[in-house]
């Protein structure tokens, strides 16, 4: 059953994004100081102005050379603003760039660490909008909304100390006109967060539906599940249209609220500034100045407010993308998870004792189940189609653990070892093998980062890929851009991962049964060069694959109910010499999925 995956707190987020500033601090105090900067220059043009107001109505005999002299300096300044904002603003997307790959790569790093048997059971679709939509967002976010801002906040409080230092009645005048601003921002922000993760979650959740019905499209053809499947798709729709007009509605009372409330310091300021010029307290010029920073304050505060909007999603991307870290096992933590594996510990042997394994806590699917697997025998496991096979190949390769009992590698819990030991040393192959969008060489070292072309030419040949020598670019050949891959070739490229990756026992889970019998020949051909002298545990399909096995396990209702060779098996007469004697006869075929 998927599990839903975890939101980080805001506390987390906060953290989090201090971490990220802190990793890049350097820039961030550069982009501060620029701004700083490129603010400070942006006061003098507004101040000439009100300097050349009072000087024209003072009347000096040299008037038109001082207001030329003062209309220099504000180009001159007017330009040094402009350069000093282009700066800032090309050091904040740089800085936002490294964070927003920052980002992305510990969200890869923190999907990639979790345990297969906690990665199997958590919703693929929500996984994969918050490593697409999500970590996007965020990157978007930090690579502009964060620097502008920035900009947008340094340059507000510079004006609005510059009001306050002009004239301080004129500059609370504007402060007091400026609550109707904090207000819309503070009733937008109780309502956002709440807003903005459901509208996340309902994305992730539509995600997961599609991702479901594309994975399992044969299956609801077949079943004639089309119907109910685009039912579940229109509710999902349903549901991530509702959430987005929420946070809609939220916008629509937000930025008509915030344009009025921007109007008002600049209204304010002409009434009670033109109050106090009539009263002779404040010059024309100073009037127009505070006007002027006012209505400049206009620009930064807009930006915010449209902002506010943009990092409210991107919050709720940043609690989702960080939520991955929260992800935890629901089964209890192993004794030895996570150290290293001594020399004692190291064997091939493997024992499953008295396992029990249940997929949702209410109804075992495996009862009891005791084993020994000795390092080099052939051991095939078969039954009916629900026995509880492929559960018991997942927890023979440490994929699951069991909730009673244990499955041992020499003398260690299976699902206790370090991921990378384990997988060094059994392999699960199943039906389903994946071939990437990159050359045939780093398809291969995804196994062995660091083997030569003449070892994988030699894994290639042990699995009889001999296709690889007529490839257009040789192993540089991309797969889905210079060739693409039939079912048989993709299956070989996989065995040869598990050639070069030399691990001691391979599991095979039915990994021939989507082929076609001629296909499947040349993959059961490739797989005796790989299965030689290694052990090997296959879930057998084909009986003739159990009849050459050094012993069989036949399984039924989740329980071991034979165990031996073929022979002894079929010399007495139970379930396997039942199935033998159906399928080998050819008069009826055995009610199971072990048919030929």
């Amino acid at each position: 059953m998927s599990r839903q995956l975890p939101v980080a707190g805001s506390g987390s987020v906060r953290a989090a994004v201090v971490r990220d500033l802190g990793a890049d601090r350097r820039a961030v105090v550069a982009v501060v100081v620029v701004n700083g900067l490129a603010s400070a220059t942006g006061l003098a043009g507004p101040w000439l102005l009100g300097r050349i107001i009072d000087t024209i109505q003072a009347g000096p005999a040299d008037v038109l050379s001082a207001v030329d002299r003062l209309a220099l300096g504000a180009l001159l300044f007017t330009i040094a603003q402009t350069v000093l904002s282009w700066w800032a603003l090309k050091l904040g997307y740089r800085f936002g760039e490294r964070t927003a790959a920052r980002v992305r790569e510990r969200f890869l790093r923190r999907v990639l660490a979790l345990p297969p048997r906690v990665a199997d059971h958590l919703p693929s679709g929500d996984l994969i909008a918050r490593g697409s939509t999500d970590a996007s967002l965020v990157a978007m976010t930090l690579r502009s909304a964060v620097p502008e801002v920035l900009v947008a906040v340094v340059h507000a409080l510079f004006l609005m100390v510059a009001v306050l230092v002009l004239d301080p009645r004129l500059g609370l005048c504007g402060l007091v006109c400026l609550i109707g601003v904090g207000t819309a921002v503070r009733w937008y922000l109780h309502r956002a967060r709440p807003a903005y993760l459901e509208a996340a979650a309902a994305r992730g959740e539509l995600a997961d539906v599609v991702a479901g019905t594309a994975r399992g499209a044969r299956t609801i053809e077949l079943l004639g599940l089309e119907r109910r499947r685009g039912q579940a798709a229109e509710a999902a729709i349903t549901r991530a249209r509702s959430a987005n007009l929420r946070t809609l509605w939220l916008r629509t009372v937000l930025f008509p609220w915030a344009e009025i409330s921007l109007a008002l310091p600049v209204i304010g300021v002409l009434l009670i500034g033109g109050i106090l010029y009539a009263d002779g307290l404040v010059s024309l010029g100073v009037v127009v100045t505070a006007t002027v920073y006012l209505r400049q304050l206009v620009g930064p505060l807009e930006t915010l407010m449209f902002s506010v909007e943009q990092l409210q999603g991107a919050a709720a991307s940043y609690a989702r993308v960080e939520g991955v870290a929260d992800v935890s096992d629901a089964e209890p933590q192993p004794h030895t998870g996570g150290r290293d594996v001594s020399d004692e510990e190291q064997g091939d042997r493997i024992r499953v004792n008295n396992a029990h394994y249940s997929y949702t806590g209410a109804r075992d699917v495996l009862h009891g189940i005791d084993l020994l697997v000795e390092p080099g025998e052939r051991l095939a496991i078969v039954g009916t189609s629900g026995a509880g096979k492929s559960t018991l190949a997942r927890l023979l390769a440490g994929l699951d653990r069991p909730h009673t009992g244990s499955v041992t590698i020499g003398g260690v819990p299976a699902a206790d070892l370090p991921p990378d030991y384990l997988r060094e040393h059994v392999v699960l192959i199943t039906q389903d093998h994946h071939v990437f969008h990159d050359t045939v060489r780093d398809n291969l070292r995804i196994a062995r980062p660091d083997a030569t072309d003449q070892e994988l030419h030699t894994a290639l040949d042990a699995v009889g890929a001999v296709w690889v020598v007529d490839l257009p670019h040789g192993l540089d050949t991309e797969v889905g851009h210079d060739i693409t891959l039939d079912g048989a070739r993709a299956q070989q490229l996989s065995l040869a991962r598990v050639a070069l990756a030399d691990p001691h026992t391979l599991i095979l889970d039915e990994a021939t049964a989507q082929l076609d019998p001629g296909s499947a020949r040349r993959t059961e051909r490739s797989l005796a060069a790989v299965l030689h002298g290694r052990t090997v545990i296959a879930i057998a399909h084909r009986l003739h694959t159990a009849h050459d096995a050094d012993r069989i396990a036949v399984m039924e209702a989740g329980e071991i109910v034979e165990l031996g060779t073929h022979d002894e098996l079929v010399d007495a007469g139970g379930a396997y010499g039942r199935l033998w004697q159906a399928w080998h006869s050819g008069s009826s075929r055995p009610p199971s999925d072990d048919r030929p």
